[in-house]
């Protein structure tokens, strides 16, 4: 990996992309610096107050911004949202899936995107400025004021677009997937927190050393690079299915007579999963929290007993979610019907299999089997983490969960292929040329 951004830095025109994308994510962090006015951030506290909800989740995505209520509090969530939301009525309703196969048509999809954004990122907000008006975090705690709760939700509302803007600016001059980047800029940004949290849990008070702790923090380094390692691995990892073409004569040239596969990635979903897991099962406390809820309320008491972080029964409804959404998740990003009309059409067939539905089956029986694995080792990777929460509040503390690490591999991973894919490209038009 190191040896690839070596040699991309030497290329002038990468070199350019690199430094590009360098300054695009340095604005966003410094865009997630600024304060918002009328919000009161000396009484500020997310961390102690949401822990197990939506808003604690997004606080991660969101680099902290949201943890502080600052101008990119929203991050890339609304963005996030609306592309799954798009992606759902893609497959939905049939005009729209006949507009995705076309150029013009994805031109239309994504700017139907950017206005679904700045619908959620409106509701959003609202919801964000009637949170910290709840709270008191506001400087106006008697009663609601118009004015400045329209400047708190335009301002969220206008970080939320520009975060999308700077993300498809990534896209066109940059490297990698905007969104992704800024995700990945996000999770790294709070590495430094996390290594704070280590030392702290060795040297807990000035002039005390604690070896319990200098243990405890051992094992979490190693389990992290164990995670890391496995993450690695489990990504680059493929089923292929071996697909043989007949041959056939097209005018004097004689095309196909070759065999070939079909690559299934072990993990497909990537880590929407966990994302659909950890906002579903997070939604009633955050509810609890929206409306100020106490333990004297029925459903208040429920959450507090039973679905926060540290409990048992969220783990296991967490850890069943992740395998209901990743073969949802699968079901809906890969048709194994269209793919085997596509490998008969080309006059492919996958040997000792028929064309048609029968391919269809047996990749549908594949894929099943694949998406079983990756749902298992999703539970891994987000699930330990947040069983060894529950042994260790020091564990727990870290905040470094299995989300975030998948995220930061897939696309440390995804950005290297593109290095790799413009080298390789640009190596074969010097020797055409």
């Amino acid at each position: 990996m190191f040896q690839t951004l070596k040699n991309a830095w030497k290329v002038p025109e990468l070199r350019n992309k690199l430094l590009f994308t360098l300054l695009i994510l340095l604005i966003y962090r410094l865009g997630a610096s600024i304060p918002v006015p009328y919000v009161n951030t000396e009484v500020l506290n997310y961390y102690s107050q949401f822990s197990g909800t939506v808003l604690d989740f997004m606080s991660l995505l969101s680099g902290g911004a949201m943890a502080q209520a600052t101008l990119f509090a929203l991050s890339v969530s609304p963005y996030i949202t609306a592309s799954i939301v798009m992606q759902l009525l893609t497959i939905a309703i049939p005009p729209l899936e006949r507009m995705a196969k076309e150029e013009d048509g994805k031109k239309k999809i994504n700017a139907i995107t950017r206005y679904v954004t700045v619908g959620l990122a409106l509701i959003t907000a609202y919801g964000y400025a009637m949170l910290l008006f709840n709270n008191g975090w506001l400087v106006f705690t008697d009663k609601i004021q118009i004015f400045p709760l329209i400047v708190i939700i335009a301002c969220y509302c206008a970080g939320a677009s520009l975060i999308m803007w700077l993300a498809e600016k990534i896209n066109e001059h940059g490297i990698g997937n905007g969104i992704s980047m800024i995700l990945f800029a996000n999770i790294i940004s709070s590495v430094p927190g996390m290594c704070m949290n280590l030392w702290y849990w060795i040297v807990p008070a000035a002039g005390k050393f604690n070896l319990g702790g200098l243990f405890g923090a051992l094992g979490v380094v190693i389990a992290v690079l164990g995670l890391t390692v496995l993450c690695v691995w489990f990504t680059n990892s493929e089923r292929k299915i071996p697909i043989q073409y007949a041959k056939r004569v097209v005018g004097r040239k004689m095309y196909g007579g070759q065999g070939t596969h079909l690559p299934l990635k072990m993990n497909m979903t990537g880590v929407m999963p966990i994302i659909f897991a950890s906002s579903i099962v997070s939604i009633p406390a955050t509810i609890v929290q929206m409306f100020s809820m106490d333990t004297n309320y029925n459903f208040a008491w429920f959450v507090d007993q039973y679905l926060q972080t540290n409990r048992w029964p969220y783990i296991l409804i967490y850890l069943v979610l992740l395998i209901a959404f990743s073969y949802f998740y699968t079901m809906i990003s890969f048709n194994p019907v269209e793919v085997a009309n596509n490998i008969r059409n080309n006059g492919g067939a996958i040997p000792g299999i028929r064309p048609g539905r029968p391919t269809s089956d047996f990749i549908k029986k594949v894929l099943n089997r694949i998406t079983l694995i990756g749902a298992f080792f999703l539970i891994v990777v987000a699930g330990l983490p947040m069983i060894a929460g529950v042994f260790s509040t020091q564990v727990a503390s870290l905040a470094f969960g299995g989300s975030s690490l998948l995220i930061v591999v897939g696309v440390a991973l995804e950005t290297i292929r593109d290095l790799e894919a413009q080298m390789t490209m640009r190596n074969y038009k010097g020797f055409l040329d």
